[in-house]
């Protein structure tokens, strides 16, 4: 008599989406029953603009970015193409290899919003939040998501991104943003092990810092190992120290003057 073996059930389609909103009510839950910082402006004021610019910008990716990035994603896999698709590797590892390519890449993109004057003219936008919480994450300019499109599809080509792997670092991507942007307070034993390797929200909020030297520096998104390689990582500071905005922006007249640094 013949045992007929069972196959592993495939995951249903919506899992990833079902985990992803887990990961989303957790960080909102726990930022608020353990902050970092206590938060001085009115949160509802807040939340409603960073959304509103949040619902801005996701409208520009899904509408631009994603539909082109992924179809260039597919024929990079049909014509294996870009620098992961000539590696002799399952497909699994060269995944794997694009999404920490597509990690360090956006590293160098972050620096960029930064050093070029254009650039940062949009992603200012995401450091005139004077608080920080994972509603920061949503804060961007629409204009950033639209002039970013080139550079992804230039991610996409030259790494030899598939669309499988293209999928997977949106997701890690969104969930890192949220996490690090948080005003979630962690134990410090674990936060220090958790900057060993990825980006944490007592690292992002030195990067959120109003000084210069600080706003210049841990521009990691997932991995920290690209500040570390590239001599911008920063050193822990006290939350209470940190004050967070945009480097030389100072109200005057109840307006904001911003001089570029």
């Amino acid at each position: 008599m013949h045992t007929q073996t069972r196959l592993p059930r495939k995951l249903p389609d919506h899992a990833p989406a079902l985990a992803m909103a887990g990961v989303v009510i957790a960080i909102l839950f726990f930022e608020r029953r353990r902050p970092a910082r206590k938060l001085s402006r009115p949160l509802a004021r807040r939340i409603g603009r960073n959304i509103a610019l949040g619902a801005l910008s996701m409208g520009a990716a899904g509408l631009l970015e994603s539909p082109l990035a992924r179809r260039l994603a597919r024929s990079v896999v049909k014509g294996r193409s870009g620098l992961v698709q000539q590696i002799p590797l399952p497909h699994w590892a060269r995944d794997l290899l694009a999404v920490a390519a597509m990690d360090y890449t956006i590293y160098l993109w972050h620096v960029a919003t930064h050093r070029i004057p254009f650039l940062w003219r949009f992603h200012l936008v995401h450091h005139l939040d004077r608080e920080l919480d994972s509603t920061t994450a949503l804060r961007f300019h629409f204009a950033e998501i639209i002039v970013s499109v080139p550079y992804r599809l230039l991610q996409v080509r030259v790494i030899g991104t598939s669309e499988r792997a293209l999928l997977l670092w949106q997701r890690l991507f969104f969930m890192s943003v949220l996490f690090h942007h948080s005003n979630l307070r962690l134990p410090d034993t674990l936060e220090r092990r958790l900057e060993l390797l990825l980006t944490t929200p007592r690292m992002h909020r030195i990067h959120h810092s109003d000084e210069v030297q600080d706003t210049n520096s841990n521009w990691s998104s997932g991995l920290s190992i690209w500040d570390r390689l590239h001599g911008t990582l920063r050193a822990r500071a006290p939350d209470d120290s940190i004050r967070i905005g945009a480097p030389n922006l100072r109200v005057e007249d109840g307006n904001y003057r911003y001089r570029r640094h």
